[in-house]
């Protein structure tokens, strides 16, 4: 239903006469009376029945003006929400990987709490894929997500990309084990992520130009796990280096060539205008 109609049908419910109507609004008293008949074609049934020299609400009239007060009030509460010279509020949905989260999210959701409080920013902890589903189904309003150098994302027409940060990563071995070429771990078991492929391609790539083919045995989510499967001797597998990894993990260097992890924020084309989302964004950590 126009917005501008049931404005005209509230007043009318409040004043009781067109004319005071059209002065209130700023309008002619033909104007709204053409707007109420309108109104009540929309809503297929009578909205005003004469009253003498006047008119007055019908049961249904009286009804539709209750819930005006409660549709108007939600329109502007909608503008003031887009608004974007309006303090930023409202419910952000972020969907990002772990480390994500905690490297350039966290800091930036401390920050708005002293900045601008009527901001809610609500965390969904996915894998890459996972996230960028939801934002595609616009189930959530910012994705943090990952690729690696050496196993690159595909990004879609209508996603805006921010690069965020890079970490390098490496092989992940037990510390009592000497240093060895890349090529000495044909034989080994291999550990590889469960919910996202990008680190099997990266393995499967480095193993390609070392000559062999890897035995993926395990697939663990968790890198404190596969720290743990580490220790015991049950694989090695690619992990961050710089990272606190378990005592007895070691992650050596990788070289010719480095591998890299790449983290990004990532959202729908033209959505950065809503003045929560671009609030998070400004404030979140990208280095």
């Amino acid at each position: 239903m126009d917005v501008r109609r049931l404005q005209m049908l509230l007043e009318l419910s409040r004043l009781g006469s067109m004319h005071e109507v059209a002065a209130e609004l700023g309008t002619t008293t033909s104007s709204v009376s053409q707007g109420i008949a309108a109104l009540a074609r929309d809503a297929e049934t009578p909205l005003v029945e004469p009253d003498g020299r006047r008119v007055r609400l019908t049961p249904a009239g009286h009804r539709l003006a209750e819930h005006a007060v409660t549709i108007l009030a939600a329109v502007d509460t909608a503008r003031l929400d887009l608004d974007p010279a309006a303090e930023p509020a409202g419910v952000l949905r972020v969907a990002g990987f772990a480390t994500g989260i905690r490297r350039s999210l966290l800091p930036a959701i401390g920050d708005l709490a002293r900045t601008h409080p009527h901001i809610e920013v609500r965390v969904h902890e996915y894998e890459p894929v996972e996230a960028l589903d939801l934002l595609g189904r616009d189930d959530v309003d910012l994705a943090i997500t990952y690729d690696y150098n050496l196993a690159p994302a595909s990004w879609r027409s209508d996603h805006d990309i921010a690069p965020l940060w890079e970490i390098e990563w490496g092989l992940g071995v037990p510390t009592s084990q000497q240093r060895t070429p890349f090529t000495e771990y044909a034989d080994h078991d291999w550990i590889v992520n469960s919910r996202n492929t990008a680190d099997e391609e990266v393995l499967r790539t480095l193993a390609s130009m070392a000559g062999f083919t890897p035995r993926v045995v395990h697939r663990i989510d968790a890198l404190e796990l596969v720290d743990d499967l580490i220790v015991a001797g049950l694989g090695v597998g690619l992990l961050p280096r710089g990272r606190a990894s378990r005592r007895g993990v070691t992650v050596r260097p990788l070289r010719d060539p480095k591998v890299k992890l790449r983290g990004y924020a990532v959202t729908r084309r033209g959505r950065d205008r809503w003045p929560p989302l671009r609030a998070v964004l400004e404030r979140l950590a990208y280095g």
